[in-house]
């Protein structure tokens, strides 16, 4: 049986640390009720951050590397995290419809309860990685999958999208 994610280490934010405003600056960070919607970051590098409620819908965050990050009831559909870098990172109870992870390494990597609707996994790594309660409906890629953990419950939901991959015609 393989073993469940790492979970992130936590920002070390002082005390007295000024709230965040710019994607640029999640080194550390608490970002909160944050709206960086349709963000151009290229190549972002974020350390041991959390984000809670934060709206990124439409950001280009290609070939960024995400290390120790929380999400936490974010909408991060339409983001492109393509050949992205992700280790050490939580998604829960965000909504990421449409967001594009072609060709990226996810490593200790949990979704939990969010909403991956035609979401992009074509290309990409998986070391480490779980969904749980997630919305897999009409995912692209989801051979890509192999090798994710998943409670029993979320495979019997998904069960169509996985025959699909594995070319089993569903009939009546």
């Amino acid at each position: 049986m393989s073993k469940p994610p790492e979970t992130p280490y936590p920002p070390d934010v002082p005390d007295d640390a000024p709230a965040v405003a710019e994607l640029g600056d999640l080194a550390d960070a608490v970002a909160i009720d944050c709206d960086w919607a349709n963000e151009q970051s290229r190549g972002l590098s974020a350390r041991r951050a959390e984000l809670r409620r934060c709206r990124l819908t439409g950001a280009e965050l290609a070939e960024a590397d995400l290390r120790d990050i929380t999400f936490e009831e974010c909408r991060i559909d339409l983001v492109g995290l393509r050949h992205a870098q992700l280790e050490r990172v939580v998604f829960r109870d965000c909504r990421m419809g449409e967001c594009d992870f072609y060709g990226s390494v996810l490593k200790d990597v949990l979704f939990e309860r969010c909403e991956l609707r035609e979401a992009t996994f074509s290309g990409c790594s998986l070391q480490r990685v779980e969904l749980r309660a997630c919305d897999l409906a009409g995912v692209r890629g989801a051979e890509a999958l192999r090798g994710a953990r998943m409670p029993w419950s979320d495979v019997v939901e998904n069960a169509a999208l996985f025959a699909g991959v594995a070319g089993i015609e569903i009939v009546d």
